[in-house]
């Protein structure tokens, strides 16, 4: 069995492959393992740093000749809720988001799998088995959490909770200074609802109420249309080399 050790990080280099965000370009990636009782600390400094977690493992790219990827954290207080957004989340105002321990089920999987094959086919993640989505759920050494996306119903004024078919699913990390959105999918069968942006919206007000600074969004690619959409969430900062600054 490999151990990995829990106290002092260890950091790997992966060898090159093709971009899936670019054509033409070779992206590599520096890793670490979350693991151990300092793997929340952890988690929240290289967050911070520019690293994305994936399961038990955390990572930031380290291509040699592209710096297309940058890290993207909304800053909440002064989000601008531009006439679009308040649009949008009024078009959703009959959807309950609720937070629970992440655990994997079969109903999240169909979801799942009906938005990779809409939005993602060619994607990375397009072969995903079952036991592949359990791992992605319930492999983790972090404070995280799952939030389930269904309508209102006669009861939700009880339970709190959301009735009827699931519309969207967020995993996500908290830190001590925001939310961090791990991975988020939705009924990619309601275009009118932009529910992606919805759950996005739904994070700064969660945010906002925990009265925590940022929502981290990962990566903004330039000159990948797949990531444009990121930009719209204003105002908000990138990691540079000499830290998080405005962006223009």
């Amino acid at each position: 069995m490999t151990r990995h050790p829990t106290d002092t990080p260890q950091f790997y280099l992966t060898a090159p492959s093709p971009c899936p965000y670019l054509e033409g370009q070779q992206e590599r990636k520096v890793f670490t393992h979350l693991v151990g009782s300092r793997a929340q600390a952890l988690n929240d400094v290289l967050t911070q740093g520019g690293f994305r977690r994936s399961q038990n493992i955390a990572y930031r790219p380290a291509c040699e000749a592209c710096k297309a990827c940058v890290s993207v954290r909304v800053r909440v207080d002064d989000f601008h809720w531009t006439r679009s957004f308040r649009r949008q989340w009024r078009r959703n105002a009959d959807l309950i988001g609720t937070a629970s321990t992440p655990a994997p089920s079969a109903q999240q999987y169909d979801l799942f799998r009906r938005y990779l094959d809409a939005r993602h086919a060619e994607g990375g993640m397009s072969d995903m088995t079952v036991l592949d989505y359990a791992m992605m759920i319930e492999d983790t050494h972090v404070e995280t959490m799952l939030i389930e996306y269904r309508r209102r119903g006669p009861d939700t004024f009880l339970t709190g909770s959301g009735e009827g078919p699931l519309l969207g699913v967020a995993l996500t990390d908290l830190l001590s200074d925001g939310l961090s959105m791990v991975y988020s999918y939705f009924e990619p069968n309601a275009p009118s609802r932009s529910l992606g942006t919805h759950l996005i919206l739904d994070h700064i007000e969660r945010a906002r109420a925990l009265a925590l600074p940022y929502v981290y969004l990962g990566y903004w690619v330039n000159g990948s249309p797949k990531m444009d959409y990121k930009a719209r969430f204003q105002p908000q900062e990138h990691l540079g080399p000499d830290g998080w600054h405005p962006a223009n």
